[in-house]
């Protein structure tokens, strides 16, 4: 048998083996000093890499944590830097993506050209959580987007969300009201939930142009980005927000809108009263957003919702409720201090309870990227990593419900998409993504330091040299962080 041929044959094989024990693996590590170096590195960055641990290891996991929470402090990769200044149209404006790409009489023309705006804002959301030293702000920024989620292949949104996407990332270790605002006047949401169309009953509209009232951004930002469901709304509420938000839109012209194209337009407005989560709003114009957004920051229902997210992000699917309130509690206490929550997370009990050791099964989008991290792969297709998420149901900007991706083990472990990742693994070890014969087993066996199970020791010490660099990427220690 063709000696390749074999190899792609077997190592789905003994990678579905090694699956068997997954649904209720448990680490066999030593609950030692190197268990919570990779516990902690795993859960504040996109993966584990071997010279990351040794870093870790004679810096300490508490100097990482202070570093990962001031990434300032650390050096850019200059290789990385280099990288996206290649990528020539993410340093456009909104402005200016809209007068080069959005154009009817040359849609053929421009198909191309637009295609790539949302291709390199794809390699660049890649390139940053593989290649970024600041593996903690990366991060942040893919739980940011992922929970202001907006899809990006709807109306102008394939254009709009690099922007959004690096705006999110600038506030992203930030204060959360601020986050809030960069949101709510972005143009790829505004676009992507409808509230460019949000107009007051019987207004003339822009351009004469009546939409009516629109509630589809109200009722999200309410259920998806503050309160959530159980935070104590009404659909009055929903209704007198969105009429609080009528005007709130984009001009797309460059005449009168900020630097990404968000326009107040008064014509459009409702400057009607409102009663808002017991509150009446005065009608005033676009003030009434900024006291509405107000609210919704410091309300304790929207401390919590955070809180949840956050726990279930890093500790656990089902976090425990102690940990969910420490967290709220510290989210109103700071007014919504993105870093401060995250300290308290990290230095929290329940962060560093063993038994949550190895027990997050990763997205598609941690597992991939984890894979290329341990494997070193400098230089990876980015096309290909982003057609192998697609394979696995989570290509980036491409979640087209706002609620974002799911996070938790039983969104992504069933037995089509196991058997996709391990047949993902295998090609990736043969170099699939860098053009390589192989990538190095010994890296990878590094990056995971002493994790592996007894189990998974055993299947690799009983396989041939070769495959243990596939063994290793679909191993159940590397499906978990």
């Amino acid at each position: 048998m063709n000696q390749k041929l074999k190899y792609s044959i077997l190592v789905p094989i003994c990678g579905a083996l090694l699956w068997f024990g997954l649904v209720n693996h448990k680490t066999a590590t030593s609950l030692a000093n190197d268990a919570q170096i990779l516990h902690v590195v795993n859960r504040l960055s996109f993966g584990a890499t071997a010279e990351q641990i040794e870093q870790v290891k004679s810096s300490g996991a508490e100097a990482y944590i202070k570093a990962q929470l001031a990434p300032e402090s650390i050096p850019n990769s200059p290789k990385l830097e280099k990288h996206l200044a290649k990528l020539d149209k993410l340093s456009m404006s909104t402005s200016e993506l809209y007068n080069k790409y959005v154009s009817p009489q040359q849609v053929k023309k421009i198909r191309q050209e637009r295609k790539k705006v949302y291709q390199q804002a794809v390699e660049s959301s890649l390139a940053r959580a593989i290649a970024s030293p600041h593996q903690l702000q990366e991060v942040m920024t893919n739980f940011w987007f992922n929970h202001f989620n907006v899809y990006g292949k709807k109306r102008m949104t394939d254009l709009l969300v690099g922007n959004y996407e690096n705006q999110i990332r600038e506030h992203a270790l930030g204060n959360f009201r601020d986050l809030l605002t960069v949101t709510a006047k972005h143009p790829a949401m505004l676009f992507y939930l409808d509230n460019h169309l949000n107009t007051a009953p019987n207004s003339p509209g822009a351009n004469g142009n009546s939409q009516g009232l629109n509630e589809n951004y109200a009722r999200e930002l309410l259920e998806l980005h503050t309160l959530g469901v159980e935070g104590g709304y009404t659909q009055d509420d929903v209704v007198a927000l969105a009429r609080i938000l009528t005007g709130w839109g984009v001009d797309r012209q460059e005449r009168y809108g900020d630097e990404n194209g968000f326009f107040f337009y008064k014509k459009r407005h409702d400057f009607g009263d409102k009663v808002f989560l017991g509150k009446t709003i005065n009608g005033r114009g676009k003030e009434e957003v900024e006291e509405a957004l107000d609210m919704l920051a410091a309300h304790p229902s929207t401390a919590r919702f955070i809180s949840y997210k956050l726990a279930q992000y890093f500790v656990a699917d089902e976090p425990p409720n102690s940990l969910v309130e420490k967290l709220a509690s510290t989210f109103q206490q700071s007014q919504g201090d993105i870093k401060s929550v995250l300290d308290t997370l990290f230095h929290s009990s329940e962060f560093n309870d063993p038994q949550y050791y190895q027990q997050k099964f990763k997205t598609p989008q941690q597992y991939l990227i984890s894979l290329v991290r341990a494997a070193d792969i400098e230089n990876p297709n980015y096309n290909r990593l982003h057609g192998m998420l697609s394979q696995l149901a989570m290509p980036v900007f491409l979640c087209p419900t706002p609620d974002g991706y799911d996070n938790t083990q039983s969104a992504w472990l069933n037995p089509d998409s196991m058997l996709k990742r391990i047949s993902l693994a295998t090609a990736i070890a043969d170099g699939t993504l860098d053009e390589k014969d192989s990538v190095d087993v010994n890296k990878i066996e590094a990056s995971l330091g002493s994790n592996l199970s007894a189990q998974t020791k055993e299947a690799l010490a009983k396989s041939p040299s070769r495959l243990r660099a596939a063994l290793l990427l679909g191993s159940p220690e590397m499906m978990y962080r």
